[in-house]
């Protein structure tokens, strides 16, 4: 049988448990992607969003002069609203597991992505193993979208 007193400790220890795996200044787990994302060249901004049960990106944001057509993809779809992270989910370590979609060929690869100790996003392209790919750290996206998914 639990004691009253039992109970409440386990109870206060469970809810400093849940506490601790949340970001105070934000309310999200703290390796929580979600967000906007100003991407390695600076040419791109993704927001990384919850989809079903998993969390994807899609283009909100490309860098382009005011007479410059919007980019097309592979399919020629505008890149525009375009999603090119897919199936992100917590793979137990602070890093997320997924795929991420080139829009220029339309390659796809696996994807593991997760925030650096200095709140930038770091996502590693692959194939196979983490080891055979490349690693780009993008900034969290602090300007204005301005229509057309232009940056202001």
């Amino acid at each position: 049988m639990v004691k009253r007193g039992s109970l409440r400790v386990l109870r206060w220890c469970v809810g400093m448990l849940a506490l601790a795996a949340i970001s105070p200044a934000s309310g999200a787990p703290i390796n929580d992607p979600r967000g906007t994302w100003l991407t390695a060249n600076g040419q791109g901004v993704i927001e990384i969003a919850p989809c079903g049960d998993a969390l994807c990106g899609r283009i909100v944001g490309i860098v382009r002069g005011p007479d410059e057509p919007m980019p097309t993809d592979v399919a020629g779809r505008p890149q525009c609203g375009l999603t090119i992270i897919t199936d992100e989910k917590p793979d137990g370590d602070g890093t997320w597991l997924g795929h991420v979609i080139d829009p220029r060929d339309g390659g796809k690869y696996q994807a593991k992505i997760w925030l650096d100790e200095n709140g930038n996003l770091r996502l590693r392209g692959f194939i196979g193993i983490p080891a055979l790919g490349s690693t780009q750290t993008w900034r969290k996206f602090t300007g204005r979208l301005a229509s057309e998914c232009r940056l202001a």
